[in-house]
């Protein structure tokens, strides 16, 4: 039967004929090289924005180290299919790296991020809810074109088969080649490359998807290496100190960890239409609160912020390992005594908080304040009622915050704390004025702000009972579009200070300031100066007068004001 006969008797079969793409033959080196090429061009816009900011191209040289760089990141993307891939297994990894390179490129142009260990380890352990509201409709044209586009052309390939010997011959040969196209893209301008290097490091966390493949080593090779069993003692010798024998009342004691707030829209500040506004109102009306001007962040993102805060190395002596392998200042109070609960309406205590107990409040069926995905933050003071009823004795309760969390800032907040508009009512910031961003930010703080106002009152319900005090504490700051950038997860080295700079704020109860005999005047001078993450293990052990050689007076914020 001929095709016309085909044709007339199927019609359809000819349509799909007319519209199929042709198949292609071509060498497994020849298809490394095609998509090593795209991903150099098409995949790697970020990168060659970074690179044209620092040496633009009317400056010497410029048009020679482009020439150079894009030699070496082609080899470099070369090497890695031409290592691994077999006429079996080369489009299915090529495919992969398409992937990477796809959805690299998207959020890295759209957010303004790098993908470095810590922000894949952020990508890693995103739980559901925080991935759906980052998957956006304008993330679809994008997957067209540069991966559902390439995955039709890398389907449409039909490899030339070779035999054993000439196909390691020519494989071996186009390894040789690639390395030697790499290496000598990196001579042809080493002198100026070197310089580059060494002022704008996190470039190469640009290069995509060699960046995604790096990182993903690192953080497989850090949890590889992690070590299993109890955690290494911190603290041993804690227990708490001469003091408490005079002390007529337990403790509750309440940390807040903050999510995502950054110290510039912190109170009163000036809105995106240049008008003065205040985003704490509630707690800016009460007198009693010790508010910390200058605070530093450890990290951009809360899977490095949350461990250092809590830890006795912070930003100072930062290791990462040592970190996550030790026990935290949690542990260290419940091996002095204390009763310790974390509550969480978020991704969890990353850690600090391994082996002690802990409520995960942020897919709770509460209405009101829960809408079957998330939950408000107040979900975080539902039944604390009871926890400070039944405790025994000393109580610290560790309260992680949704805050901030972006990008849908419109859902940290209920409607009646909409006071700044217009919003941007989506998670495709995109589709926002950097006007709408803002007030929806703010007024996700609003809330924060009257949360704390309520976890306040809820301590001083209690000032017969116990003695009470409460430090809040924000993770990381955000990026709001200045200079391009959303988002948070910078590299620390190049991070804007509206990801490092965040709010800081003390309360202690009458009766608790006067039981540990705590000046708090002199708190309020000592909130004036420079503070960080890394003052919080000490302080905390200074507040609750735990005796350990674990604390370091001098990172001690309360220590001058002990009377």
């Amino acid at each position: 039967m001929d095709t016309q006969t085909l044709s007339a008797a199927h019609p359809g079969d000819g349509l799909r004929s007319r519209l199929r793409l042709p198949r292609f033959t071509c060498r497994q080196e020849t298809l490394i090289l095609i998509v090593s090429l795209w991903f150099t061009l098409a995949c790697n816009g970020p990168f060659w924005h970074a690179l044209f900011q620092a040496r633009p191209l009317s400056s010497s040289g410029a048009w020679s180290l482009a020439l150079g760089l894009g030699l070496s990141i082609t080899a470099l993307h070369a090497l890695i299919p031409g290592l691994l891939g077999n006429r079996y297994t080369l489009k299915p990894l090529l495919a992969l790296l398409l992937t990477l390179a796809c959805c690299a490129s998207f959020y890295m142009a759209k957010f303004g991020i790098y993908v470095d260990p810590d922000m894949l380890r952020n990508v890693l352990r995103t739980d559901p809810a925080e991935a759906k509201e980052l998957l956006t409709w304008d993330l679809l044209p994008h997957l067209v074109l540069y991966l559902l586009l390439p995955l039709v052309l890398l389907q449409r390939v039909q490899l030339l088969p070779v035999t054993l010997g000439k196909g390691l011959l020519v494989r071996g040969g186009g390894l040789f080649l690639a390395l030697v196209l790499g290496a000598g893209g990196l001579a042809l301008n080493f002198q100026d490359l070197a310089s580059l290097m060494r002022n704008n490091k996190e470039m190469r966390y640009l290069i995509t998807p060699g960046n995604s493949l790096y990182s993903l080593g690192r953080v497989l090779g850090k949890d590889a290496r992690a070590e299993t069993g109890p955690k290494r003692v911190t603290g041993p010798d804690a227990a708490l100190g001469a003091g408490w024998s005079q002390r007529k009342k337990p403790v509750l004691f309440v940390i807040v960890v903050g999510e995502t707030a950054r110290a510039a829209n912190w109170g009163q500040h000036t809105g995106p239409d240049g008008a003065p506004r205040n985003s704490t109102p509630e707690l800016g009306s009460r007198g009693d609160l010790i508010q910390f001007s200058d605070v530093t962040s450890c990290g951009t993102n809360t899977e490095v912020s949350v461990p250092c805060m809590f830890s006795p190395q912070g930003r100072r002596h930062y290791d990462e390992d040592a970190i996550r392998n030790s026990e935290s200042l949690l542990h260290l109070l419940d091996r002095a005594g204390f009763k310790v609960v974390w509550r969480d309406n978020q991704a969890g205590c990353k850690g600090t908080c391994s082996g002690l107990e802990q409520e995960r409040l942020h897919n709770a069926q509460l209405p009101g304040l829960c809408d079957g995905e998330r939950c408000l933050d107040e979900i975080l003071l539902e039944g604390a009622e009871q926890l400070a009823a039944d405790a025994k004795g000393n109580l610290v309760l560790v309260l992680h915050q949704l805050g901030n969390h972006g990008p849908a800032y419109y859902k940290r907040y209920p409607e009646r704390f909409r006071r700044f508009t217009p919003t941007c009512d989506t998670a495709d910031l995109s589709q926002c004025s950097q006007e709408a961003i803002a007030n929806s930010y703010d007024n996700a703080l609003l809330y924060t702000d009257h949360f704390l106002a309520r976890t306040q009152d809820f301590l001083k319900a209690r000032a017969e009972r116990y003695d009470t005090a409460l430090i809040y504490l924000s993770d990381h700051g955000e990026s709001l579009g200045e200079n391009g950038l959303y988002l948070h997860g910078m590299p620390y080295a190049i991070a804007p200070r509206e990801q490092t700079r965040v709010p800081m704020l003390m309360w202690l109860s009458p009766g608790y300031a006067k039981s540990f005999g705590l000046d708090t005047a002199c708190l309020r001078q000592e909130a004036g100066k420079p503070a960080s993450h890394d003052n919080l293990f000490h302080t905390v052990l200074g507040l609750l007068d735990v005796s350990t050689q674990a604390r370091d007076p001098q990172l001690d914020i309360s220590a001058p004001c002990h009377s």
